[in-house]
């Protein structure tokens, strides 16, 4: 357990179940994770303090839940911020449609001007862009010339005049005749930009922009917003600790005379299928006196129905019910457009949120408007004043009666029923809880609610555990960075069945381009499946299977993904990685079949996985131009790392025809894949180290790829490339990790972890995983893990939220599989 005790004037790692501890900063993670079960439903803190910032979905938008205490009348806020309020004075196309004069052709004279008369511009309605199912007015050239008139009755009583934008890609913006804004690159979701309100008119203005597209998509949206007033920050109590581990994130605080622990628990275990995929947490809260008197306590939860959209634009629909023991608020938008839209950055708006509480314990519901949450709790109403609306704010209030020094405990449940999850070659496929469609999200808030004390001990051992394993097999820091990877990993994915029946267990690429099941996302997050249920590591393999065993990827190497997240109908990338995803698919199966001890997983795929290493065998050892999956980096030519994944893939396929007692099939790929060694080491030798290609040896790179060749004892490199590697990282450190290799100063942590890992020196491992504790703490990217990030900065590159945090358990698997 990793937590932070901010009361004794010392920052401090420490581990909750050992009685050592480390000296640390006050932070403990770059994000914090709250709700965590798939890329739908996953909310996090960004925050060391939990109310110094509304809580969000893990693509950064407000996934706002609001806790409050109510000590003898003394109301003080503990969890997140009240979310930042907007009025309309112009409306943007997600609120109302509107048309502008637009052209694709330069314009002559001053055409921002207010003047200006558009006479041979056209009509058309916004929202612009080159997607046909997003927009009202297709657009597809190169620039794009935009006016709107509209009138504005009073601009006295404006408080803060925001430009509301959302635009792809290089942007510039008039008011009046007057720059207010410019830029370049793109947005994927509005901004709001402070605008001098002195510029805006009582009266008729005019907005005029020029877009110019350089790369990708096309989009605009725009509008003019003011942000209203914070309300009165009233008493904030005061946060005294915090600390993670693998299922649990947990605050304690002080308010007033009461001392409170906030608990959040997210029962992602692993071995436990049913379990693992009930969509419900537990937000648990703890109370008791501190001065050894009596006080009146009681708790607010407001919980946002913008976890439910897409866009807080969305119109929803509310209701409160009873259902056997508990209380529960429902909430889902109008429209539920199931499984009708996939992008990376995307959140949810079919299916419902759900808040439940124990009826017994006198705790009340309620629904309002999101502005009026705070209020209606501070003045003690507690009757719905909304149904339907746009960001109704769900709430929750449990009296906790007169509290003395005996601690008093309450919980509060949170789910999020999808309905369908994915769609898989044109099936629409039910999360695996309700596969057969005869389950109710009622009764698995009834069975949680029912469940809770043992799944909460079942949490607790399970935190023991993960810590205890990864603090033996690579020390603190180490242990540190794998409690903060369990969790993201897991709620990277999603759990379903096939229509055969199998298991389907769907990476999200979250914020790399939103691909259902890459494989070469499948390939880093694989570490921690191996280890705690190779069921779902089969899981992560079956679909890519099928796809090519169906015929339907008719290509003699691996596909690269499914299709956009949730669509599983077929690749969406835009070309393949024949080397990586071959390699990936079948070192994997290898470890499958090693984990399992047995060879039925590659027995069934055993033709499939046939054709590709002949692929290998033919292309791998000095690849051609093509991406692998450090593809941000480019394409690359004789890449040595590459040619390392495909001799450990065509050792792994030898290995496990060995298992199947196909001997001669083991000789003759062993002996491929012995004799490409050498050549390798011959081609790569770049004397203190082995080169990025194979045609220059003024470059490095680290060799990642090595690792499983350590890992399933294949020993088909001799120890001499491992030493000579590691001596060379060594030399290449920077503050937050050795860079991926001679091109940038950018790195990936996850393949940091696997180097350290074939280290052969207990001292390496601990020298080259230190950076990525000191990321950890110190990145000034507050969101959650970032994989890829500038290894002098530790500012991100692009990248967060992945499950590929997986691979931190390298080092556990390796230890495991050695003693196996």
């Amino acid at each position: 357990m990793i937590k932070v005790n901010r009361l004794k004037g010392l920052s401090v790692l420490a581990c909750f179940f050992y009685t050592c501890q480390i000296q640390a900063q006050d932070r403990i993670a770059p994000a914090y994770p709250l709700i965590t079960h798939n890329p739908n439903f996953s909310i996090w803190s960004n925050t060391d303090e939990l109310s110094n910032s509304t809580t969000m979905h893990w693509t950064g938008a407000d996934h706002s839940l609001l806790g409050m205490v109510s000590v003898d009348g003394k109301v003080y806020r503990f969890l997140g911020k009240e979310e930042t309020r907007y009025k309309t004075i112009l409306s943007a196309a997600d609120e109302a449609p509107y048309e502008v004069s637009y052209t694709e052709t330069q314009p002559d004279g001053n055409w921002s001007s207010q003047d200006y008369k558009p006479t041979s511009w056209k009509s058309g309605q916004a929202p612009f862009g080159d997607d046909d199912k997003t927009v009202k007015t297709l657009w597809k050239s190169d620039n794009l010339w935009i006016r709107r008139t509209f009138t504005v009755k009073n601009t006295s009583n404006i408080n803060d005049l925001l430009l509301k934008l959302n635009h792809d890609d290089n942007v510039e913006v008039f008011l009046n005749g007057n720059k207010i804004y410019e830029t370049t690159g793109w947005t994927n979701k509005f901004t709001y930009i402070p605008v001098d309100k002195k510029m805006l008119k009582s009266g008729q203005n005019t907005i005029a922009i020029h877009l110019a597209n350089t790369a990708g998509g096309r989009y605009l949206d725009f509008g003019l917003a003011d942000k209203q007033k914070e309300a009165d920050e009233g008493l904030v109590a005061k946060q005294t600790k915090s600390a993670i581990t693998a299922t649990q994130t947990s605050y304690e605080f002080t308010a007033g005379n009461i001392d409170l622990q906030l608990t959040f628990t997210s029962p992602l275990l692993l071995n436990d299928l049913k379990l693992l995929s009930r969509p419900v947490s537990y937000i648990t809260y703890a109370v008791k006196a501190n001065d050894a008197k009596q006080h009146a306590v009681k708790v607010f939860l407001g919980a946002s129905s913008d976890i439910a959209v897409y866009q807080p634009s969305q119109p929803v629909v509310a209701q409160r019910y009873d259902t056997g023991k508990i209380s529960v608020l429902k909430v889902g938008t109008k429209e539920q457009p199931i499984l009708q839209k996939g992008a990376d950055d995307m959140r949810i708006d079919w299916g419902y949120f759900y808040v439940a509480t124990q009826k017994n314990t006198g705790a009340v519901q309620y629904i309002t408007t999101g502005a009026d949450a705070v209020a209606a709790f501070k003045k003690g109403m507690t009757v719905s004043s909304a149904s339907e609306g746009r960001s109704l704010s769900l709430n929750t209030v449990i009296p906790f009666g007169t509290v003395g020094s005996n601690k008093v405990e309450r919980f509060i449940e949170l789910g999020y029923d999808e309905v369908y999850a994915v769609q898989y070659f044109n099936n629409n496929l039910r999360p695996w809880w309700n596969a057969a469609g005869s389950e109710t999200m009622n009764g698995q808030l009834v069975s949680a609610n029912n469940e809770y004390s043992t799944v909460m001990q079942r949490c607790n051992d399970l935190d023991k555990e993960v810590y205890a394993t990864a603090l033996k097999a690579g020390g603190e820091e180490y242990a540190h960075i794998c409690v903060l990877a369990y969790r993201q990993s897991i709620a990277a994915h999603t759990l379903v069945k096939s229509p055969a029946g199998e298991t389907l267990w769907l990476s999200k690429e979250n914020n790399s381009g939103g691909f259902i099941n890459t494989v070469d996302v499948t390939y880093p997050s694989a570490p921690l499946y191996l280890i705690y249920n190779p069921e779902l590591m089969q899981g992560m393999l079956t679909g890519i299977f099928h796809f090519s065993e169906s015929g339907k990827y008719p290509h003699p190497w691996a596909a690269h993904d499914l299709g956009t997240y949730p669509k599983a109908n077929g690749q969406t990338y835009g070309e393949p990685m024949p080397v990586e995803e071959s390699g990936n698919m079948i070192i994997l199966c290898a470890a499958i079949t090693r984990a399992q001890g047995n060879t039925d997983y590659a027995k069934k795929h055993w033709q499939t996985l046939t054709t590709w290493v002949d692929y290998l065998t033919r292309e791998g050892l000095d690849p051609k131009t093509q991406l692998c999956t450090d593809d941000f980096a480019g394409h690359l030519a004789r890449n040595a790392n590459l040619s390392v994944k495909a001799i450990v893939a065509i050792g792994c396929y030898a290995q496990m025809a060995e298992q199947l007692g196909e001997h001669e099939t083991a000789r003759k790929y062993r002996a491929i894949a012995e004799s490409m060694v050498p050549k390798w080491m011959e081609m790569a030798d770049a004397g203190d180290h082995y080169a990025l290609t194979f045609d220059n040896k003024d470059t490095w790179s680290q060799k990642y790829n090595l690792i499983w060749d350590k890992v399933l004892h294949l020993n088909l490199f001799p120890q001499k490339v491992y030493d000579t590697e590691t001596k060379y990282y060594l030399t290449k450190g920077n503050k937050f990790g050795i860079p991926l290799d001679s091109r940038k100063s950018y790195t990936k942590n996850d393949w940091i972890v696997w180097t350290a890992t074939f280290a052969p020196e207990k001292e390496q491992f601990e020298a080259l995983i230190r950076p990525l504790y000191i990321h950890a703490l110190e990145t000034p990217s507050r969101v959650p893990l970032n994989d890829f990030y500038d290894s002098e900065t530790g500012i991100r590159e692009n990248f967060k939220a992945r499950s590929v945090v997986g691979g931190f358990y390298m080092k556990v698997l390796a230890d495991k599989l050695r003693t196996n």
